[in-house]
């Protein structure tokens, strides 16, 4: 039997391709087969961000999303959707990988913190080599923005998704000492009333596109009802220090 490629699941940064890390830009630009995740129509932004390093003979396997924000994350369909999409995506690569040819997934952030190579990962780590890329955070771009250190001495960090249910984003805003809010786009009303309801309305700042060309950064309270997917709530932590 032939040996199987590699796949690689690299790690982008949160943007500006400038914190791409020396290995994923290496790899990147000696892939010969690459991957991306995109939605329909777009040519998707970890595509764009390494526009400029392809190598001239590559192969672009683009994964176009069947939903994204078209139905609610809850109903039981949108899960059985995306399995489905996964598990025709991971026969893609394979038909590429059984080939004993290497593959570069590009990866937007770190592809172990909420992205999509976790679920190619999952199904594809037994049956053929991988090897993991890290990549700078998001969120660590968007503290970076504000210009102050996101934590100081024992405070403890907490990272929330803007689609929990109101009470429990409350909740938790309150409990924290520094905090990260992700996945914001249409659900900054809610996340808003979260925030005021947990006294800290005063600390929060808004980063819509962190490290992009579009990088915006202001007070949550000066802002308005819509913001762009790619957008992150923090509140500095106050915690001990010298």
């Amino acid at each position: 039997m032939s040996r199987s490629g590699t796949l690689y699941g690299v790690g982008l940064g949160p943007g500006d391709p400038d914190l791409m890390s020396v290995r994923a830009d290496r790899l990147i630009r000696n892939a010969r087969h690459l991957a991306f995740f995109r939605k329909a129509g777009l040519k998707g932004r970890a595509r764009c961000i390494v526009d400029d390093r392809l190598h001239e003979d590559v192969t672009e396997i683009a994964l176009e999303y069947p939903v994204t924000t078209e139905i609610p994350f809850t109903d039981p369909h949108y899960n059985a959707c995306l399995a489905d999409f996964y598990e025709t995506s991971v026969e893609r690569l394979l038909g590429v990988l059984r080939q004993g040819h290497d593959l570069v997934v590009l990866c937007e952030g770190d592809p172990f913190f909420y992205g999509s190579f976790m679920h190619l990962y999952t199904r594809l780590r037994d049956r053929v080599p991988v090897t993991v890329v890290p990549g700078i955070t998001g969120m660590s771009g968007a503290w970076t923005a504000t210009g102050c250190p996101i934590t100081w001495g024992d405070d403890v960090l907490t990272v929330l998704m803007a689609t929990l249910p109101e009470a429990d984003l409350t909740r938790r805003i309150a409990d924290s000492d520094a905090l990260v809010v992700m996945k914001i786009g249409r659900n900054l009303p809610r996340l808003r009333r979260a925030v005021q309801a947990a006294g800290r309305l005063h600390e929060a700042w808004l980063v819509e596109y962190a490290t992009m060309e579009q990088q915006r950064v202001r007070p949550l309270a000066e802002a308005g009802d819509q913001v762009p997917y790619f957008s992150t709530l923090v509140i500095h932590g106050n915690g001990r220090r010298p």
